[in-house]
């Protein structure tokens, strides 16, 4: 398998590439030539895959309306490499060196290409425009910029910011023009120069396509398969049913041929989130029947919809939509269509993401019980996954084609924006209708329109790129709360009553009846609730809560830590029962047969035993603090409410303040407000 080690020194793989067939090779030796091939570097993490069908037409067109030819890449092996950016970003290899990046700018919302050394290079003699030539300056001219009065020549007619070929005696390399080349020669700073060396001397690879990067890497391939097929063995087990998550993306299609030479008794396993492209739903129905497949397929229906006006656009750290759209089907699938479990291949890979960077061979899904997961490509690259699929001859889904990297939910946040302005050239109505409803989300919590057009809805809390750019152009990017809030009015503190105690204000955005509110607080600790008087009372061994129907929640603990975790579970069942998103994970998770999904959460309190196994599986829980970014406020000090706490009288606490959720005791109305 391919080392996926870096080195942590400058951020560099080495790859390797073989200059007699012309195209990159995996193992160690040529399977054609037996040649051990030429080290090249390229930048981490290294998840190197080939270039085709119209990715391969972009890189052209761009480097043709550049320099005026293509030329040199022309029928040649490609490469991407994507390494860190604002958006797309990935390097070009071509002829066993990085040629150039491909670049999407937010900014100006297209596709640009940047020259690096190696691309220089090899368009230096073909180059018909965007040329130019300097003298007159010496020394270390790298990430310099240079006066228009040492540029001695200008080839082709270009704007500001063109990638240009910089030539200097004997040196070339690539830079960018910082004026327009009618006014190059007469300003300071016309071009900056990226890189300035002697051309290296290598060779040119002969032309090559798949076929013989599938031939050059034949041996290495057959190694993996035996591999992978050897893991696949080894987890089987007895009586319980082998199936594989086939996914319609390339990494699921390559754990399905590993499958397929490990046993011939599997069936295929889908999710239909409601949110897949109608080529994905296509291929997966049609690629079961060629091959002669069982296809258990899980229906999400409308289940996204119905959820995100609630939890609102879904994010990459804000995944809400998996376990509504994903784990609740696939979960109530294989209860009902294998009672004694299975045993899932799956396609997930280190390198997809930091998430799956220690990926094992194999476990149990935390939120499916019932089912182990092997991962025989957790190692592999997608170089490697492809050289596979074209080795076995597997046809694949064909947006491969139209230039996508990955592949899901039309509307998923971790698709970058290059590849969502791509779903607008092939799905323009799917396109229009999410763009309507973002940009309808963002007027109603005061945010601009760039917070859509340049992807910021993608993040909960930015990264440092994109908290950077929303700096630079002054954008504000965090949503106003909404009604769904947590409103302090007393922290955890010494009560004068002896011992700690907190109190705030729950606001929920939806209509849940008090008594199920109720319910749900059984997974903190014993409940004795009044559904006429609306209060619930909860006791545990170092805390009691008192919740009331006007959305008020008051603990009190003999010890701060105690008071603190009290206050905090007490809050997290309430959200999660007023936030249900009937997915039915934690219904398959309680052992004790205490939860019953039917319009909402449903506990028997005679049944709960406080184990905690259904918060874990609740995707509610597990994004609390992303659900509550920004819906905690507290009181202002001089309207704090004496120390001196309330007393236990039942219609006072009821009747306080703002009434968010359940009847109010006095007149039986619903005051709960969207």
């Amino acid at each position: 398998m391919t080392d996926l080690r870096s080195n942590p020194a400058n951020g560099k793989e080495t790859r390797r590439w073989c200059d007699s067939c012309g195209t990159l090779q995996l193992g160690p030796r040529c399977s054609v030539c037996g040649g051990t091939g030429r080290e090249f570097e390229i930048n981490s993490p290294g998840d190197i895959r080939p270039a085709f069908g119209d990715s391969v037409g972009i890189v052209e067109g761009l480097l043709r309306k550049a320099f005026g030819t293509c030329s040199p890449i022309e029928g040649c092996s490609l490469f991407f490499n994507k390494v860190p950016g604002e958006d797309r970003t990935d390097e070009v290899i071509a002829h066993g060196r990085v040629i150039a990046v491909l670049r999407f700018d937010l900014r100006a919302d297209e596709l640009q290409i940047e020259l690096r050394q190696g691309g220089a290079e090899i368009f230096a003699p073909v180059a018909t425009t965007n040329v130019v030539r300097i003298a007159g300056v010496s020394g270390h001219l790298k990430g310099k910029g240079v006066s228009g009065e040492n540029v001695t020549e200008c080839i082709g007619e270009f704007p500001a910011g063109a990638p240009l070929i910089v030539l200097k005696g004997q040196k070339v390399g690539p830079g960018t023009a910082s004026v327009p080349s009618s006014s190059i020669r007469s300003q300071e700073k016309t071009v900056r120069i990226k890189d300035l060396d002697i051309p290296s001397g290598l060779p040119l690879s002969p032309k090559a396509g798949r076929d013989t990067f599938v031939r050059v890497n034949r041996t290495h391939l057959e190694k993996l398969e035996r591999t992978g097929v050897s893991e696949i063995r080894s987890c089987l087990r007895p009586g319980i049913p082998l199936t594989v998550a086939f996914s319609g993306g390339k990494d699921s299609l390559a754990a399905y041929g590993l499958t397929e030479a490990a046993s011939n008794d599997f069936d295929l396993l889908f999710t239909n989130t409601g949110l897949e492209f109608p080529e994905t739903l296509e291929y997966v129905e049609s690629f079961a029947k060629k091959h002669g497949r069982r296809l258990h397929m899980a229906e999400a229906g409308n289940g996204f919809r119905a959820n995100v006006d609630i939890f609102g656009p879904p994010a990459k750290d804000f995944r809400w939509c998996c376990k509504v759209c994903k784990l609740g089907p696939i979960t109530d699938l294989i209860a009902h269509d294998f009672p004694k479990g299975t045993v899932t291949t799956e396609g997930n890979r280190a390198l997809e993401s930091f998430a799956r960077s220690e990926t094992k061979l194999s476990g149990r899904n935390p939120f499916i019980p019932n089912q182990e997961i092997v991962n025989p490509v957790r190692a592999w690259s997608a170089a490697e996954v492809w050289g596979y699929i074209w080795m076995r001859d597997l046809e694949y889904n064909p947006l491969y084609e139209r230039d996508y990297e990955r592949l899901g939910c039309y509307l998923c946040a971790s698709c970058l924006a290059s590849e969502w302005r791509n779903t607008a050239r092939i799905h323009p109505e799917m396109y229009s209708d999410w763009e309507a409803y973002l940009h309808r989300y963002a007027r109603e919590h005061g945010l601009p329109p760039e917070y859509v057009d340049m992807g910021f809805w993608r993040w909960k809390a930015l990264p440092p790129k994109m908290r950077q750019l929303a700096k630079d152009l002054d954008l504000r990017t965090e949503p106003d709360g909404g009604s769904l809030s947590l409103r302090m009015l007393k922290g955890a503190s010494v009560c004068t009553a002896g011992g700690y105690s907190a109190e705030a204000v729950v606001t929920l955005p939806s209509k849940v009846p008090f008594e199920r509110l109720a319910e749900g607080l059984c997974t903190v600790g014993k409940v004795k609730s009044s559904p006429e008087y609306e209060i619930a009372l909860v006791r545990t061994p170092d805390a009691r809560a008192k919740v009331f129907g006007g959305g008020q929640v008051s603990v009190t603990a003999e010890t701060e830590k105690d008071a603190e975790r009290m206050f905090t579970s007490t809050v997290k069942a309430l959200i999660r029962a007023g936030l249900c998103t009937s997915c039915g994970i934690c219904e398959k998770a309680c052992s004790k047969g205490a939860i019953r999904i039917k319009d909402g959460l449903h506990i028997d309190p005679s049944r709960c035993n406080a184990c905690g196994k259904c918060e874990k599986s609740c995707m509610v829980v597990h994004y609390y603090d992303k659900i509550m970014a920004g819906r905690t406020v507290d009181i202002p000090k001089a309207q704090k409410p004496r120390r001196q706490p309330p007393k236990d009288n039942r219609n006072r606490g009821a009747n306080r303040g703002r009434r968010p959720y359940g009847k109010d005791s006095r007149s039986g109305g619903n005051h709960r407000q969207r």
